[in-house]
């Protein structure tokens, strides 16, 4: 067995607002291991994107303990935590998050300038990473002169520049038509066939389908946690089918 990258304890996240608590994260338990492809699925409001937050360090926690590749991050001091979180994870939004004015070299390269890469070799390590996601011809365009599919490219090779060993994509289709969604996922699955951890949270069952392993949220808590291969039976477009 491959020793987990990730492991969540008892983790609870609650939101306060109006005097009124909402418990987000329910004394959540998970395990992962490194180069495992872990999909994430629950209807709107179910924890799905807090849990992401959570167990990434962009969110604080109420309880529990979450350690990524050996260290207790809710633990580590703000700035320990951010350079962790700089040189162990990357990200991948629906939303793409890209500097309009900046070309798509620029936007990949900033992440590393701000943990202080040389620049030359923040530049060297950007255009080498757009061209492995296939963007070589469009190194020096713009987002707006991008097409969705190919700002999501520069969002992975933005994740991808600082060498990650765990990425987490919270609905990187969620913005596509469905060729270009097929494409990012093909690029998504490359990545994970090198060895990448990947983290994906998504509401649609052909994207889950192509991951390793199933949790389902709901109400904060996991409601099923179970493998994925052909021998399952797991078509791409397949409802999955939830374990109770």
């Amino acid at each position: 067995m491959t020793d987990p990258i990730l492991i969540a304890e008892g983790v609870r996240k609650v939101y306060r607002s109006a005097g009124t608590d909402v418990v987000a994260l329910k004394s959540l338990d998970l395990s992962v291991p490194q180069g495992e492809f872990l999909a994430v699925m629950g209807a709107s409001g179910s924890g799905k994107t807090t849990l992401l937050n959570c167990l990434s360090g962009l969110d604080e926690v109420d309880a529990g303990r979450v350690v990524v590749d050996g260290h207790s991050i809710h633990e580590l001091s703000d700035a320990k935590r951010t350079r962790h979180r700089a040189e162990v994870m990357g990200f991948i939004f629906q939303a793409f998050n890209l500097i309009p004015v900046f070309t798509a070299t620029e936007n990949v390269e900033l992440p590393l300038l701000l943990t202080r890469v040389p620049e030359a070799e923040a530049r060297r390590r950007a255009r080498e990473t757009l061209v492995r996601v296939g963007l070589g011809h469009r190194l020096d365009q713009r987002p707006p002169e991008l097409s969705g599919g190919e700002q999501q490219r520069v969002a992975i090779a933005r994740a991808l520049a600082g060498r990650p060993r765990l990425v987490w994509a919270d609905e990187p289709t969620g913005n596509l038509d469905s060729e270009m969604a097929d494409a990012v996922m093909d690029l998504l699955g490359e990545l994970h066939a090198e060895g990448l951890t990947l983290i994906l949270v998504t509401h649609d069952p052909g994207v889950a389908a192509r991951a390793d392993r199933l949790i389902t949220v709901k109400d904060g808590q996991i409601l099923s946690d179970e493998l994925l291969g052909a021998e399952d039976g797991f078509e791409a477009g397949a409802e999955p089918v939830l374990v109770r």
